[in-house]
């Protein structure tokens, strides 16, 4: 059973799967990811590499490149423990596929690991992950705006998502969000988003920090009243970031959405009440001064 779950699992996501490998990002990763298996194993190449094997067999892999993959592999499965996403679980395959590369170019030839290792560098510079462009129901703040909207009418709840386009972590949880805000978003609960990796004074007025070693992007901070009144992760005295994670579940459960969007159903009510309701009274109003103008 414990094998069966992660096949129909990647069965049910096999469509989605297919639709990012073939975007140009996930293309030229995945020839990037499988390098030193087409090196090894091309005949008419791998005929001209070192090896230890005892056979002496070059178009194959000896010990210590087994014991590496191996290795790779086991980090893999540990860090698709905490992924919440296809595109998370991909990435993370693609990304240490490319650091066992780098070790195993090295270790058979010190100038193919260099010529590697700079591929990966031009590549990290020139070419980014998509990014999720579905539909969604949040409003994007800039450094003047934001305080701005938190402000304008504090019987609306917000929830807010500091980002940045450079996380991996961000770009992965951008379909959850996205999602969240097509099912929660109303007139009393609105979602937001800010990239404090473009607007800094963001990152320090609200203590979100933007380093990759703070491990808190993304963040979601949840205001009600103008006023901050919960975060995830929460930060420590020490400014390090608890460990979370950003599963819808967990994001429904901390947040309690069901409760605040059944509660904002009401402020809904009130604003479609004011907004039919002000004409009608106007106008009668009006009605009633004309006929006492007229006697």
């Amino acid at each position: 059973m414990a094998l069966l779950t992660p096949l129909f699992a990647f069965l049910y996501h096999l469509p989605q799967v297919y639709k990012w490998l073939l975007k140009p990002y996930y293309v030229a990763s995945l020839f990037m990811s499988v390098a030193f298996l087409a090196v090894r194993k091309t005949p008419g190449i791998c005929d001209h590499l070192s090896t230890q094997r005892e056979d002496g067999n070059s178009c194959d892999f000896d010990w210590r490149e087994v014991e590496i993959l191996m290795f790779l592999s086991a980090i893999v499965m540990m860090k698709n423990r905490r992924a919440i996403t296809v595109e998370q679980h991909v990435g993370n395959i693609i990304l240490f596929s490319k650091v066992a590369n780098v070790i195993l170019f090295f270790r058979l030839d010190i100038r193919m690991g260099l010529l590697y290792l700079t591929l990966c560098i031009v590549f990290l510079m020139t070419c980014k992950p998509p990014l999720y462009m579905g539909p969604e129901y949040i409003k994007y703040f800039s450094d003047k705006t934001i305080d701005e909207e938190l402000d304008r009418d504090t019987r609306v709840t917000w929830i807010v998502e500091f980002f940045a386009n450079w996380s991996p972590e961000c770009q992965s949880f951008a379909s959850v969000y996205a999602d969240l805000s097509l099912k929660y978003n109303c007139a009393g609960l609105k979602f937001g988003k800010v990239d404090i990796g473009r607007y800094g004074e963001v990152s320090k007025k609200y203590k979100v920090s933007a380093s990759p070693l703070s491990k808190q992007l993304p963040s979601l901070v949840l205001f009600q009243g103008g006023k901050e009144v919960m975060r995830r992760p929460q930060v420590d005295k020490k400014g390090r970031a608890v460990s979370w994670s950003f599963t819808e579940e967990n994001i429904i459960r901390e947040f309690n959405l069901n409760e605040l969007y059944q509660k904002s159903k009401k402020l809904n009510k009130h604003f479609s009440g004011k907004k039919d309701g002000w004409p009608k009274k106007l106008s009668l109003g009006i009605h009633r001064w004309l006929l006492l103008k007229a006697f």
